[in-house]
């Protein structure tokens, strides 16, 4: 009978889940981060947190009681070296869990299971930003002074534009007045009197000719 046996029993034998929890154990001391469904992460943070904890104090006992569980001379290497070193000053709480969403298939729900101080983006996070004494609003100074430059620009702009136009008015009229200077002066009309002239001269040495 099953009375008073409130934890998840994974659907698995006691047997089956001894086992699968000290491979996880191992695979999250080794890689300090694994994704597994959340009932089984649950499970394991109750597992191996004790470990952990008993891991601060480096003792002939407490390895071969963690052996016991993890069953790995590399494991237990791993837990009281640099796992220890790293985790030791906390009190509690060696794991984190993050929800991923559920599982394609049989709609379980995923997440990743990892030890605190490893996880370097969220320590980024944590750190207090440094404020410097001086404050400066050199962005809000810039933004005014190109607002104020752009109108000044088109107004120049726009005061250019008849100016240019006044000008080529000038070097038309200039060129027409070169050109009519530049004709020779034969090309103007004959006066009435001129042909006169010679037409009389033209009469007067046919007479003679003849």
């Amino acid at each position: 009978m099953r009375h008073g046996k409130k934890f998840n029993h994974l659907g698995r034998t006691a047997s089956h889940r001894k086992a699968m929890l000290s491979n996880m154990a191992m695979s999250l001391l080794e890689h300090k981060r694994i994704t597994t469904t959340l009932a089984k992460a649950k499970e394991l943070r109750k597992y191996i947190e004790p470990l952990i904890t008993k891991a601060k104090e480096d003792t002939t006992h407490n390895r071969r009681v963690a052996f016991g569980y993890l069953k790995n001379k590399e494991a237990i290497k791993i837990l009281f070296g640099e796992v220890v070193e790293k985790i030791g000053n906390r009190p509690g709480g060696y794991t984190r869990i993050i929800k991923t969403g559920f599982r394609l298939g049989d709609n379980a729900e995923m997440c990743i299971i990892e030890l605190v101080d490893y996880n370097e983006l969220l320590l980024k996070e944590d750190q207090p930003v440094k404020k410097s004494g001086r404050r400066r609003s050199r962005r809000g100074s810039g933004k005014g002074s190109d607002s104020a430059n752009v109108p000044v620009a088109e107004e120049v702009k726009e005061e250019e534009k008849p100016k240019s136009g006044k000008k080529a008015k000038d070097t038309e009229e200039a060129k027409a007045s070169e050109d009519a200077e530049k004709k020779p002066a034969d090309s103007a009309p004959e006066s009435p009197e001129a042909s006169a002239e010679e037409d009389s001269d033209k009469k007067d040495e046919d007479k003679k000719s003849e």
